[in-house]
């Protein structure tokens, strides 16, 4: 079968390029790559290993996993291109898992997919595309690259229920120019339709679900072992000061989690309200819980924030420019302002137009216009403005997501 779309192709990459494929080992790299041949591009293959080849052996369900390079290798056998394995376990243990950990230290909630791409997918793979002579690296996201008027864009894949933008949002103007997204028009039912009709041999192979590193879903595992000292215990305190029980470690909690605070769920005699984690406070040990409507925040700070595109919003005088922003990878969209701060390029300031609840740290928010992704950054803790006073008895409305 041959494809007839290929809307994809940015202007100026000509048939018979040089373009790598990232190839993780399922079905979206694989058609990527299959693509890339029926396009008339001179592909070369190309796949990382992120863990010691023996003791991934046999796993599945996450990316660059030791089962997943043999698969990569099989569908590069069969489309008749060259692939190269390169060991990134070092490289990737010191740009994303260490960074993980350290941000579960903090009393974050760390993106791990983002810095991947970033320092490692993006950065790194991009500079090993220049040295092998090719123009252009492909991917399997599900994003779309327009090219407009001032360069290219990233956009929000077709199938929104598959976009992957949110993960992108570190990426920069330079990069852009070399990446090619060939299923950003494409459902995810249609890229395994089409590697069943090519024979690829992933086409029925499950989508990872968990962190590549954390198959399990089991992070608290994962940060103890590389920092043993968050495992240090501290105490469980209401809002309202009261000290509810103690913890053994402030790795094992995350903003806006119910489940295992070890206090009964409640917040005390006489209320109805279950307690959620509002904050974690690392430095003195502390888990502050409290009722769900104080999870809520009308504003926040943005640090090391990207801008893709020539020049960031609002950075003239004037209003705040009003956006949408997304603090969740599955999360909606939200209507919201951002101003970049005075003199930094790199930090901005989000107010929501209705108060959010679990808005942590460490989480990455970005900033859409229409479908265009204009850039993001990383959710300061300071700067965090709470929606919800405990001593009003008003409650957050309905219409607020959780």
């Amino acid at each position: 079968m041959t494809d007839t779309s290929q809307n994809w192709i940015p202007t100026g990459l000509r048939p018979g390029a040089r373009v790598v494929a990232a190839m993780s080992g399922g079905v979206d790299s694989a058609v990527t790559a299959a693509l890339l041949k029926q396009a008339g591009f001179d592909v070369i293959g190309i796949t990382l290993q992120l863990y010691d080849h023996g003791a991934a052996r046999g796993r599945t369900g996450a990316c660059c996993a030791g089962e997943d390079i043999h698969d990569a290798r099989r569908v590069a056998d069969q489309l008749a291109i060259p692939h190269y394995v390169l060991d990134y376990e070092g490289r990737f243990r010191q740009a994303v898992v260490d960074d993980f950990a350290d941000s579960y230290v903090r009393g974050e909630t760390p993106v791990p997919c983002v810095r991947c791409n970033q320092r490692v997918k993006f950065d790194d793979l991009l500079r090993m595309t220049e040295s092998l002579g090719a123009e252009a690296m492909a991917t399997g996201h599900y994003v779309r690259r327009v090219d407009g008027a001032s360069g290219p864009e990233l956009h929000t894949a077709f199938d929104q229920d598959r976009d992957q933008s949110y993960f992108l949002f570190l990426t920069t103007q330079a990069q852009m120019s070399r990446l090619v997204f060939p299923l950003g028009d494409r459902t995810k039912g249609d890229v395994r339709k089409l590697a069943s009709e090519l024979g690829l041999p992933v086409s029925a192979k499950p989508d990872s679900q968990d962190i590549c590193f954390v198959p399990d879903g089991n992070y608290a595992r994962i940060v103890e072992k590389l920092r043993p000292q968050a495992r240090l215990p501290g105490d469980i305190v209401h809002v309202d000061g009261r000290i509810m029980g103690r913890h053994d470690g402030v790795l094992r909690f995350t903003v806006g989690q119910r489940r295992g605070l070890g206090v009964g769920g409640r917040s005390g005699e006489g209320d109805v309200d279950p307690l959620y984690v509002i904050r974690v406070e690392p430095d003195q040990r502390r888990v502050v819980v409290g009722p769900r409507q104080a999870l809520a925040v009308t504003a926040f700070r943005l640090a090391e924030v990207n801008w893709l595109k020539d020049d960031a919003p609002d950075t003239g005088p004037g209003p705040a420019r009003p956006v949408a922003v997304r603090i969740r990878s599955s999360g909606q969209r939200l209507a919201a302002t951002v101003t970049v701060e005075p003199g930094r390029q790199d930090g901005a300031c989000v107010v929501l137009e209705k108060p959010e609840l679990g808005v942590a740290p460490g989480q990455a928010c970005v900033v859409y216009q229409g479908d265009r992704v204009l850039g993001g950054g990383w959710i300061r803790r300071d700067g965090l403005q709470s929606g919800w006073a405990p001593d009003h008895s008003e409650r957050v409305p309905a219409a607020v997501s959780a």
